[in-house]
């Protein structure tokens, strides 16, 4: 076990479970922007410069919850090196359970005044509601749903590829064929979550009103609350000898098997934790932005999360939730100022980080770092000979 784990920990991904001083300033700017921005959007008047807001809160809650749908995917990519690209499957699997929820709890607001079915059923002549509707106009039900269902689901999948020996690019195809296959699915009017459209319209969470100012700054502050309790959870994680084995499968999967570890066992658990975080992200997004449809499924949404991981740095951490809140700011300028040139551009971010930048951002500030550090040791052993010098022509 000891030569193991020291073998996997001997790595530039292994050597940054052990750096806690990013996660130290991710603690802190979040801590931050906890406090800051519901001053500036509630307190600050809307003619002060100062002033942030509703949408721009709005938007801040999106990001982060794509910041923890990025930290999800690098538990597994960056420390076991399961390439998963259908992880936005479990995002808009949470997504739609609270979806679900929030449908219910319009009632007879909607445009046909039905104080049981949804309005896209009414439209589509349902005469009763199906039964795996039922009970998610309890909230208490409808969050079980959010961890209950994609947990379950990257169970069965991961115990079925796993105990199969699927890795490397095949697992990366079938994960990909999972999201894409549900995507159909949910196309689907008959399936009974609203087809193309998907589920919208949604007027209060838990009584409160969605479109008031207190509520948007209640889910952005949720958002920050998940993204800190999923990363110091991904972090113990990793650091522990449950991590420590996972990063030795990485490394050397042949060799932990052979030791006598289940291999499958540390990916299934790792995966299913890793499915968790992300469909807690996709309950947290789809009040703040009021919509969930099929299109989250998309294959092309998954292999987004991957470049952000890759652009902020694979196997730290931190770096996953630096590289999901710089891009998908990037692609709010871009798609604002040339919505044409978004694709192109990212695509160019890719291709230049995986040349250049083959650690991420990250890797980058981790490199800088070292460098100062050398130099200071450098400079510092310079200053001593020339005391001792100084010392010896004195004496």
């Amino acid at each position: 076990m000891q030569n193991i784990t020291s073998a996997a920990g001997s790595g530039w991904l292994g050597m940054r479970t052990r750096w806690d001083k990013p996660s130290v300033g991710l603690y802190v700017l979040l801590a931050l922007a906890a406090i800051v921005v519901p001053i500036c959007n509630l307190l600050i008047p809307e003619n002060s410069a100062l002033h942030i807001s509703t949408y721009t809160v709005t938007l801040l809650g999106k990001y982060l919850c794509y910041a923890l749908l990025a930290l999800a995917v690098d538990v597994i990519w960056g420390y076991c090196g399961i390439l998963s690209l259908g992880h936005g499957a479990f995002f808009a699997l949470g997504g739609y359970a609270m979806g679900m929820y929030l449908m219910r709890q319009i009632g007879d607001r909607g445009m046909y005044a039905n104080p049981l079915l949804p309005d896209f059923m009414v439209f589509l002549n349902w005469s009763e509601l199906p039964w795996y509707w039922h009970g998610v106009n309890h909230f208490a039900f409808a969050m079980l749903l959010v961890f209950v269902v994609p947990g379950l689901l990257a169970y069965v999948f991961g115990s079925l590829a796993f105990r199969s020996r699927v890795t490397g690019v095949y697992l990366s195809i079938i994960t990909q064929a999972l999201t894409y296959a549900l995507m159909l699915a949910f196309f689907r009017n008959a399936f009974g979550f609203g087809g193309n459209n998907g589920l919208t319209d949604f007027k209060d969470i838990l009584g409160f009103n969605l479109q008031h100012d207190g509520t948007r700054i209640v889910l952005y502050l949720l958002s920050i609350a998940a993204l800190v309790g999923g990363y110091a959870l991904s972090r113990k994680i990793v650091t522990s000898k449950f991590g420590r084995v996972v990063i030795a499968i990485r490394d050397a999967e042949s060799r932990a098997r052979f030791m006598g570890y289940r291999v499958d066992h540390y990916k299934v658990w790792l995966f299913v934790f890793s499915a968790l975080l992300a469909a807690v992200a996709g309950a947290l997004y789809v009040p703040q932005v009021g919509i969930i449809n099929p299109g989250e499924f998309s294959p092309l949404n998954s292999i987004e999360i991957v470049i952000w991981v890759a652009i902020g740095g694979r196997g730290t951490l931190y770096g996953a939730v630096i590289g999901a809140l710089l891009v998908n700011y990037a692609k709010t300028w871009f798609t604002a100022a040339f919505p044409e040139v978004w694709l192109f551009a990212l695509g160019a971010l890719f291709v230049l980080v995986t040349l250049f930048l083959p650690k991420g951002i990250a890797g980058l500030l981790a490199t800088k770092k070292q460098a100062l550090t050398f130099l200071s040791g450098k400079k510092n052993d310079s200053q001593e000979n020339e005391s001792k010098k100084i010392a010896g022509e004195n004496s």
